[in-house]
């Protein structure tokens, strides 16, 4: 079996036998609350914040102050009187498109005090492999308790290993597209033991055409700086990641507004030296003049290999597929409630700018859970929560016991 331990490192534990240790934690565990704070920190070092800013946002994820928001979040008493534990073990499967997506999901999992295994996958690299090492050097000073109820390895495809971890747990994450999700279900989970699921999403990016006209050209262009930071981060790759861009509002206004806005957003690629492989500008170019041959779209325009805008014909026929980092079919709708009739279950996100919070309340209440889980700013939409797609984590990380001293 080809296993690598890549935290915390030291000798190889035995993984017959880990899932089935008896350590313990509590809900709200102080010793991994000063695990992770001191992890944070390193984190937020400039070195590595300057080479990998989504590390930055991971960091502040992380920060103390939060952590102890979210440790109140989980030791708050239920209305019922209810009493709050671990969930046991948690086997979480992780994506390699977002590096640093399996911190997220782990770290909020080992404050509800459970233990954790993590399969970072092979084709994990860059700030994955920072995380990991600032993890490794951070155990250094911790309870050994971190280390006797935190693993993460990284092994090839071997059904026999997930199966038995599969069969162990108490709770399975699994992050990554339908098929991924198809594939791991495969293997059974003991009777009481269940699934979370995070499958393919599609999210986009939505701005009010006289929200637009009536910001500043100072705000115009902070609202880009924004929706540049949702788009580029992870290649655009992330399920929160802007694909499209609607425009609501009056279309012959919404004509100079999309020119204006695609003119900033290369203004701020070429500033921040936002640089796509010629690999990705290639998948780019191909996809672009792919749905125009198709019909799709019938205007496409490049601002070097970091940017790509498409007029799409059809507002309901809008690309949900990643097309390739910095590429933005757009279409113009008449009002929110237009676009509502657009969303489907498998949306997550809407970033959005220029509107007021009724009108997103609004288009909340008439989507009525049928699709999109989040409406967030511009420059929020990988802002992780521990309420994403839908769930609240710290109740799904947790189980209940309740006690009662009447009849």
């Amino acid at each position: 079996m080809n296993v690598r331990q890549r935290f915390p490192t030291g000798p190889p534990v035995d993984l017959a036998e880990w899932p089935h240790r008896t350590d313990r934690l509590a809900v709200g565990d102080e010793r991994i609350v000063r695990f992770l704070g001191a992890f944070a920190r390193k984190l937020l070092s400039p070195a590595l914040t300057r080479a990998r800013p989504e590390l930055a946002a991971l960091g502040f994820f992380l920060r103390p102050a939060q952590l102890c928001r979210t440790v109140g979040k989980l030791r708050e008493s239920t209305t019922d009187g209810s009493l709050r534990f671990p969930r046991g073990l948690v086997l979480h499967i992780p994506p390699a498109n977002v590096d640093t997506l399996f911190v997220y999901s782990w770290a909020l999992s080992a404050l509800a005090g459970n233990r954790n295994v993590v399969r970072v996958s092979p084709r994990s690299a860059g700030a994955a492999d920072l995380v990991l090492a600032a993890l490794n050097e951070t155990v250094v000073n911790a309870d050994p308790i971190v280390g006797a109820t935190q693993l993460m390895i990284t092994y090839d495809r071997d059904d026999a290993l997930t199966s038995a971890l599969s069969a162990a747990c108490d709770l399975r994450v699994v992050w990554g597209g339908d098929r991924s999700v198809t594939e791991l279900r495969r293997h059974p989970l003991a009777p009481h033991a269940r699934d979370l699921t995070f499958p393919d999403r599609s999210s986009f990016a939505v701005l009010s055409v006289a929200g637009w006209r009536a910001a500043t050209p100072a705000g115009r262009r902070s609202a880009v700086v924004a929706f540049h930071n949702d788009a580029y981060w992870f290649d655009q790759a992330a399920c929160a990641s802007p694909r499209a861009v609607f425009w609501i509002g009056d279309a012959a206004a919404a004509a100079d507004a999309r020119t204006e806005f695609a003119a900033l957003l290369a203004d701020v690629v070429a500033e921040r030296a936002t640089v796509v492989d010629p690999a990705m500008a290639i998948r780019k170019r191909v996809a672009a003049y792919g749905l125009a041959a198709d019909g799709l779209v019938d205007g496409v325009r490049f601002a070097g290999n970091a940017v790509a805008v498409l007029d799409v014909v059809d507002p309901t026929e809008v690309p949900r597929s990643w097309l390739g980092a910095g590429t933005f079919p757009q279409a113009t709708l008449g009002s929110l409630a237009e676009l509502a009739e657009l969303m489907r279950r498998g949306d997550q996100t809407l970033s959005c700018f220029g509107f007021e919070r009724k009108e997103l309340v609004g288009l909340a209440n008439a989507l009525a859970g049928r699709g999109v889980d989040r409406i967030v700013p511009f420059g929020s939409a990988l802002a992780f929560a521990s309420v994403w797609d839908g769930y609240d984590l710290l109740a799904e990380f947790t189980r209940l016991t309740t006690v009662s001293t009447t009849w």
